[in-house]
């Protein structure tokens, strides 16, 4: 039997790296999405039922198209991971809003682009799952952290607000948020007294923060449970975490 498409975006490294890594040993259908398409490709996959593409999630019309060529190739997306994200440190009093707005538009309106290509044919089954990744940031503040604690708090608040929404169709929404995790979201933040007040910080734990493999294994534990069992929320963080 087939098994059904699975979409994954900012899939080329960190969370959506390992997550695409998952499924493909499952030998899922994929379409992966991720600005650096180069990196996708050099991951350890076997592309022979994966699609990859370079849509930025925050162009409507390019992520529905996307989502659409692959349905024509491989049947409905049964799975949608909202991964793409954004993390740019900084103090309010300082920061860009230019950061801001980069952090709302790929963290919130990205995640609500996929929602709307993919939940008509989902309620339509009724079936099918979406899981947004978001946060601790998304549950709790952090200093240097305010626009994208807003924008986490977002993702949840919509997560949750949609998960209602389609309930009554059988349709799953659930929400992961990691803690601090080792990831390449610290490589574009621009404040460098926020980068090393964060950096003292991972080195309370140890100096080492939480694999992304471990919340890959969250994510397909989720989507491995019956359809009418949605997990809604799964909070992970290394142990040593304190916040």
């Amino acid at each position: 039997m087939n098994k059904p498409l699975i979409v994954i975006t900012g899939a080329s490294s960190g969370f959506g790296a390992e997550i695409a890594k998952l499924f493909n040993k499952e030998n899922y259908p994929m379409l992966l999405l991720g600005r650096r398409t180069e990196k996708i490709y050099s991951l350890p996959l076997d592309f022979d039922q994966v699609l990859v593409d370079s849509v930025d999630v925050t162009d409507e019309q390019a992520f529905k198209a996307s989502i659409a060529t692959a349905e024509e190739k491989f049947g409905k997306t049964d799975l949608l991971v909202n991964n793409a994200g954004v993390m740019l440190l900084g103090n309010v009093q300082s920061q860009s809003p230019s950061e801001w707005k980069t952090m709302m538009d790929t963290n919130v309106l990205g995640v609500l682009n996929g929602m709307q290509a993919v939940l008509t044919d989902m309620v339509e089954r009724k079936h099918g799952t979406i899981i947004n990744m978001s946060s601790l940031a998304g549950r709790k503040t952090f200093v240097n952290h305010a626009a994208y604690v807003a924008s986490k708090f977002g993702v949840h608040g919509l997560s949750e607000t949609i998960r209602e929404e389609v309930s009554k169709d059988n349709v799953r929404v659930s929400l992961v948020a990691p803690g601090a995790a080792e990831t390449e979201l610290l490589t574009h933040v621009t404040d460098t007294g926020a980068l090393s007040d964060y950096q003292a910080w991972k080195e309370t734990m140890g100096g080492i923060t939480l694999d992304p493999v471990h919340v890959a294994e969250v994510v397909k534990f989720i989507y491995d449970m019956p359809q009418e069992v949605n997990i809604r929320e799964i909070d992970i963080a290394a142990t040593r975490q304190d916040g």
